[in-house]
């Protein structure tokens, strides 16, 4: 087929694509929104918004340990449910705690499938047992916090030192701007957000284990390139360096409204026809899914990812 005919048909996929992720903000801060949210029960949803109230509760704890120790648990509820309205309006917020209910629902479906385990993945094994005391320990180190994220993810948590940086900060203006409400010192508001600052370090957070992991391979980065082998968690953090993208957007790109997507990420990120549709078939066993991007070089691939293309 000829190239610009293939990148025709690949844009036309990709905007049919984009029309589904632009409703999803929206219809996720409804649902989210809405007290009476059972009657469209799913487990995303409900994973997004156990993770916000437990983000809502360690704030609201962290504000109580510095201002009224033993206060009212009728107030703090008030002020936790006031605070996630908060946490909800945020777009950052919401794709993200988004992207870590999806990111656990693949895993699962892959140890369904495969018999991968959601933890210790054959890459992350052999990583553990690497002869570079570093590499070795980062992968240690891993291991402990993918164990801890599926604990988290089957309880609907998510720690505050497990978050971005840029996404804490947005959760602790949240706190700030709420806060101005309750009828606190506003020093003791300052107290507990410095204390949360000062423990927190996102090196040591799993999504930073992994960043650490993934750029230590160097040219060995291909080897995270294949799901069946990296496990999802490392599969999804190498895909969005290779290719460029924020993580966050590559796990939105494994859903199966998004193969297209994904195939081009793939393909930006430099693999073959072969390595492609190994990975596509890998999560996607059921779709009959198109091949156009193979028409494209990973340069325009990127491009068009980048919504660059000419």
């Amino acid at each position: 087929m000829n190239p610009a005919v293939a990148e025709a048909a690949l844009r036309r996929d990709l905007a049919r694509g984009d029309a589904v992720l632009e409703s999803v903000g929206p219809v996720l801060r409804h649902l989210l929104g809405n007290d009476g949210h059972s009657i469209f029960s799913d487990e995303i949803i409900a994973s997004m918004r156990g993770m916000l109230a437990d983000l809502a509760q360690q704030l609201v704890s962290a504000v109580n340990r510095t201002s009224s120790p033993g206060g009212n648990p009728g107030q703090a509820t008030d002020r936790e449910s006031d605070l996630l309205d908060r946490l909800v309006s945020q777009p950052e917020l919401l794709a993200h705690v988004h992207a870590l209910a999806l990111e656990a629902q693949l895993a699962a479906r892959l140890e369904a499938r495969l018999g991968l385990d959601p933890v210790l993945s054959p890459l992350l094994q052999a990583l553990i047992g690497s002869n570079a005391p570093e590499v070795s320990s980062i992968a240690m180190g891993l291991l402990a916090a993918q164990a801890r994220f599926v604990q988290h993810g089957r309880r609907m948590q998510l720690p505050l030192g497990e978050m971005p940086g840029d996404l804490l900060h947005l959760a602790l203006l949240a706190l700030r701007d709420a806060s101005a409400q309750w009828n606190i010192d506003s020093a003791k508001v300052a107290a507990a957000e410095s204390e949360i600052r000062a423990a927190f370090d996102e090196s040591r957070s799993r999504l930073g284990l992994i960043s650490r992991l993934v750029t230590g391979l160097g040219g060995g980065v291909m080897a995270a390139l294949s799901v069946s082998h990296a496990g999802a968690a490392i599969f999804l953090s190498a895909l969005s360096v290779a290719c460029g993208q924020d993580r966050d957007a590559v796990v939105l790109a494994t859903h199966d409204t998004q193969a297209t997507r994904l195939g081009l990420a793939l393909r930006a990120a430099g693999l073959k026809s072969a390595a492609i549709a190994e990975q596509l078939e890998a999560l996607h066993p059921d779709l009959s899914l198109s091949a156009l991007y193979e028409q494209l070089g990973p340069e325009q691939a990127a491009a068009l990812l980048a919504g660059t293309g000419s």
